[in-house]
């Protein structure tokens, strides 16, 4: 096939069997991995050498029949039909179609003429582009969308009318009335058609078992050997000698991995897993229910022991019904690549790729980009986009025109909103685009096309055109490659540690019950903890107070919508300021470890089993009922739970209607405890090493986040304040990453911006080969100039990496030609053989020559060249002067905005990083500056309003004082967390040395309506963490009464104080 030729033309292939999906799945595949051109191409060598149980029809006006008739070629017309016909024969049909466009007619004669002529069947179709006549016009804004234009553009890409729908059969046979055999051949392929994808069927590829003369395995019996010998490896030998249950248990869940048939499944994981950790490459602990089985913690695809921390087999595995088990593994990020290729490369190139996702149109998108193509004026769609709760929890567009009756009343009342609101609903949800999904990788027994068609999506690698849901019910194998960057972080924290002493140190070895960690955990001291570092996490972890591991899986389990609501009764009971509550002395065994309250899916289960005789296979099933809210099943399983449970416990009906009340929506929202059990393991390991190592683990992190200015900022503020110094990078010290030098950290070569892996490399080398680096001539004339160029060599100098060697920056700087020319000079004359006139004199190798004389570059330069190069200042701050004044003036750090609600009002100070000035869609005016401070920075928004009086304030490096509403946009964290992406919306600014900046007030006081003894005891706790000068008034029951204690009056508190009062009772106090 000539790929450099654009000549398409369409075709229709239908799957006539089993052997034609596989042809068409095929045929696909060549079309994008092989044919793409612009589009995907097939040519017809291949559809001959693939034509095996496939259906022709001729295709639409683009076809190779209709094509040549519209532009009066009828011979070549007939060639292409005969050509179709002598491949297909009767399983070629001509194809008509009737949308109202006036050169159908011409088409549609000239191809029943050529039916005619070579005694062809003929069939009526649609050209189906929506579903109904009535999304004719979503599918124009639509088309808009694609091509960037407006729906009121004349000269845009346009279908002709509205006819493009899928029709009824009614429709059709009215539409073809002149022709009917056209309408009956439809039925006559439908009836040809026997093929049927078969749903849960299960396609698992056979692991190859290693077979010897003396020993014969299949799949069942090599895994039970391997489980045998990890049994001994993890519980000794004694234990699994004198100690029945780990047997049984074994025995148990290998009957009915082996049942069920998925002994090669398990084989499969064990092995990728294996060559991970043969290869040092980190493996997390675990992920989802699979922790829960002995087998995969005998294996070591899991590290966290079922049986001591009381997790369910059956949750990952349903005795009761075939499923086909879920394993997902976290990986290094750096190096999951390399197990995905291991995988390929053992199981075969055509067997295993990645699976595609889909990126949905959502309901603010499906506005923005509706009111694009509809041309509603900017602000009024911006209005209406925000009035729609997006992120994790987000509405619908139908559900917030239930809910938000700002939206509801400019639907009802403003003719254009209303327009729009029902096309953004009519787009909502349709794909939008195609990409790789994070983790998704399918093994098949076979060829991956027999059962799916393939792709090659932008970033080179091979997808199935299945998303995840479609690969699980066509029975192929899908696993979850994860990559997690705390594994990275960790991996290099342990590195560092035995390189610095304890050679013998291990993450497996570390004790579950460290007091330095929890003592740390208790202070909220928690950025870079896995899980735990948001600002909420934070406030939990210091009322919470942790004290064993249990209470850290409980936090990842609540810490999510839903259950959050029973944290502060968690924490009660755990403090003895609440007594817990059984229902029957059944349920406490089940639920003292959560002091009462029912956190994860498996108590669901446990009640269910011993309390109403569940077998726990049903109560599974009753999990899966209550927690997708199958509510046609629910009153079935409570008559079963409410039988099982007066005649297991004999309880009243009325007791046993209570439990089941009691559980339910425990099930909806409670969490997989194998899942927060393992994920907690991560959370506690790296809180131990921060405790206990926070030299090697802040240096990681430092690392893992050297590209996020944001990020690697808020852990070197971490580091000062445990009094921990960071050193700027060091050509004689620094390596690639940030690692530790005596009791500080380093920066690494590799955070310096414009400085290769190649520069990096050679720097390290050659200091290496030669000993330390002397000064700048030295250094020039031994690192590989073709790696380190002059525009590196300024950036080591400008970041403070050559502060070491004689000579100021300056100097340096203006050196730099002389070292470059001195350099190739030298190279020269070895290349020739020649020699230094000093060559030869004892202790020299040349003359030094010598800098040029500068004046030193002044505090301001020097920060402003580290941030430049670095991302962030290091050897000071511009701000550090003024923290006091700071403080004196209520401002808020810009750390601590996470803290905050959305739209809370608050005051911060910091410098201008950078300034973008835009147009908005109406031709206003407005700017977005970065702003920073010595804790972090954030985005502020000046809005056309204020543009004009507060533009020539923003200029770079100047310090600003703002004041300003916060914009908090949640979005998903790369470790399922959700994280806050903020932004200040600007109502006043002032220049930092003017008197305006001080007359912006500070909060005066907190004005809180008091409901409860609860939130007493909560306000106190704060109290003890926030102290400050703001002072706070309780009101209850219309009196009011000062608190001889003062709060802090940062808006910061604000959140923690919506958090115990609600929003509606917490009010500001200015004056």
């Amino acid at each position: 096939m000539d790929r450099s030729v654009r000549d398409e033309a369409h075709v229709t292939l239908l799957a006539a069997d089993p052997t034609g999906y596989r042809n068409l799945s095929t045929l696909i595949s060549k079309g994008f991995l092989e044919g793409f051109y612009y589009k995907p191409r097939i040519d017809m060598d291949l559809l001959e050498r693939y034509n095996q149980g496939l259906i022709v029809l001729s295709g639409c006006m683009s076809g190779m029949v209709a094509a040549p008739l519209l532009a009066d070629d009828r011979p070549r017309a007939l060639e292409n039909a005969r050509a179709f016909y002598e491949i297909f024969g009767d399983r070629f049909y001509i194809e008509v179609m009737r949308h109202g466009m006036p050169e159908e007619e011409k088409i549609n004669a000239g191809l029943v003429g050529v039916a005619r002529e070579l005694g062809l069947p003929i069939v009526a179709t649609n050209d189906s582009h929506y579903l109904t006549q009535r999304d004719a016009p979503a599918h124009d804004v639509l088309l808009c969308i694609q091509t960037g234009k407006t729906v009121a553009d004349t000269s845009r890409m346009k279908f002709h009318g509205d006819q493009f729908y899928v029709k009824s059969a009614e429709e059709m046979a009215e539409l073809w009335h002149d022709l009917p055999e056209a309408v009956e051949n439809t039925v006559a392929i439908a009836k040809r058609i026997d093929m049927r994808i078969p749903e849960r069927v299960f396609h698992l590829p056979h692991y190859p078992v290693p077979t010897d003369d003396l020993v014969v395995r299949d799949d069942a019996s090599y895994l039970r050997e391997l489980c045998e010998r990890g049994l001994v490896e993890r519980y000794g030998d004694r234990r699994v000698a004198e100690d029945p249950v780990l047997r049984e248990r074994l025995d148990y869940e290998l009957s009915i991995i082996t049942k069920m048939g998925f002994a090669s499944y398990f084989l499969i994981v064990w092995d990728f897993i294996k060559f991970a950790r043969d290869r040092d490459i980190p493996v997390g602990p675990g992920r989802g229910s699979a922790v829960g089985s002995i087998v995969a913690y005998s294996l070591r695809i899991t590290d966290l022991d079922p049986l001591r921390f009381n997790l369910l087999f059956e949750r990952f595995l349903n005795p009761d019904r075939i499923s086909m088990p879920d394993i997902d593994t976290d990986f290094c990020v750096e190096r999951r690549d390399e197990v995905i290729a291991y995988v390929r490369e053992k199981y075969g190139e055509d067997r295993v790729a990645q699976i595609v996702t889909f990126g949905k149109m959502l309901a603010r998108a499906a506005v923005r980009d509706a009111g694009r193509a509809l041309g509603v004026p900017l602000p009024d769609v911006d209005k209406v986009a925000k009035l729609i709760p997006s992120g994790p929890g987000g509405m619908t567009i139908g559900e917030a025109l239930e809910q938000i009756p700002e939206l509801k009343m400019l639907n009802d009342q403003r003719p254009e909103i209303r327009e729009l609101l029902k096309t953004a609903r009519a787009i909502e949800g349709l794909a939008r685009s195609a990409g790789t999904h994070a983790a998704g990788v399918v093994i098949g027994a076979e060829p991956l096309v027999e059962h799916a068609p393939l792709v090659r999506l932008n970033d080179g690698g091979v997808n199935t055109q299945y998303d995840m849901t479609w690969i699980e019910k066509i029975g192929l194998l899908k696993m979850d490659f994860l990559g997690l960057r705390n594994l990275t972080v960790m991996h290099a924290a342990v590195r560092e540690i035995r390189r610095t002493g304890d050679t013998s140190f291990s993450l497996e070895g570390i004790p579950l019950d460290d007091r330095a960690t929890f003592e740390m955990l208790s202070r909220g001291e928690t950025a870079g903890v896995f899980q735990l570092e948001s600002e909420g996490m934070k406030r939990v972890c210091t009322e919470l107070r942790p004290s064993r591991f249990e209470d850290i899986i409980a936090l990842v389990a609540l810490y999510r919508p839903g259950p959050m609501e029973w944290i502060p009764q968690y924490i009660a009971i755990k403090h003895g300021r609440q007594k817990p509550t059984y229902l029957h002395p059944l349920l406490e065994p089940i639920l003292a470890e959560t002091y009462s309250i029912a956190c994860y899916q498996e108590q669901v289960m446990q009640i269910a089993r011993d309390f109403a005789g569940f077998s726990m296979g049903q109560a599974d099933e009753l999990r899966k009922v209550m927690g997708k809210k199958q509510k046609e099943k629910i009153p079935v399983f409570r008559q079963k739970f409410v039988e099982g449970a007066v005649a297991r416990s004999g309880v009243s009906v009325a007791l046993a209607e209570q439990v089941f009340t009691f559980i339910e929506p425990f099930a909806g929202y409670g969490f997989n405890k194998s899942h927060a059990a393992a994920y907690a393991l991560i959370s506690y390991q790296t809180a131990y090493l921060k405790a206990n190592h926070p030299l090697p683990y802040l240096a990681a992190l430092m690392g893992s986040v050297r590209d996020k200015t944001e990020k690697l900022a808020e852990y070197i503020d971490v580091a000062r304040r445990l009094g921990i110094e960071v050193l700027p990078p060091d050509v004689n010290e620094s390596v690639s990453d940030f690692g530790v030098v005596g009791e500080s950290i380093r920066f690494g070569l590799s955070a310096i911006k414009g400085v290769g892996e190649g520069a990096v490399a050679s720097i390290v080398s050659a200091r290496g080969r030669g000993g330390r680096y002397r000064d700048l001539f030295d250094f020039v004339e031994r690192i590989d100039g073709k790696q380190a160029n002059k525009r590196v060599l300024e950036a080591l100098v400008k970041c403070g990496a050559l502060d070491a060697l004689p000579g100021n920056r300056s100097e340096k700087l203006e050196g730099i030609d002389r070292a470059v020319s001195l350099s190739a000079t030298r190279a020269r004359e070895s290349a020739l053989g020649q020699t230094s006139l000093f060559g030869d004199v004892p202790g020299e190798a040349g003359v030094v020559p010598a800098l040029p004389r500068m004046t030193p570059p002044t505090q301001r330069q020097i920060l402003k060249w580290e941030r430049e190069m670095l991302g962030i200042f290091v050897s000071g701050h511009p701000l550090a002067e003024h923290e006091e004044r700071f403080a004196r003036m209520g401002v808020t750090p810009i750390r601590e905005l996470g803290a905050c609600q959305d739209d809370a009002e608050v005051k911060i100070a910091g410098l201008v990083a950078s300034v973008r000035r835009t147009m908005t869609r109406n031709g206003s005016q407005m700017l977005i500056a970065q702003i920073e401070d010595t804790t972090g920075s954030c985005e502020a928004i000046v809005f056309a309003k204020l543009y004009a009086t507060t533009s020539p304030l923003f200029v770079a490096d100047e310090i600003l004082v703002l004041r300003g509403r916060v914009r908090v946009r949640e979005r998903l964290g790369e470790n399922e967390d959700t994280a806050p992406s903020l932004s200040l919306a600007v109502d006043e600014v002032a220049a930092f040395n003017a008197p305006a900046a001080d007359a912006l007030p500070p909060v005066r006081g907190w004005l809180l309506d008091l409901r409860s003894r609860e939130q007493i005891d909560r306000l106190t706790a704060l109290l003890d963490r926030c102290p400050g000068e703001a002072r706070v008034v309780l009101r209850a029951n219309e009196r009011e009464r000062e608190l001889p204690r003062r709060l802090g009056g940062e808006r910061r508190v604000r959140a923690e104080l919506v958090a115990i009062f609600g929003d509606e009772g917490v009010h500001l106090q200015s004056e």
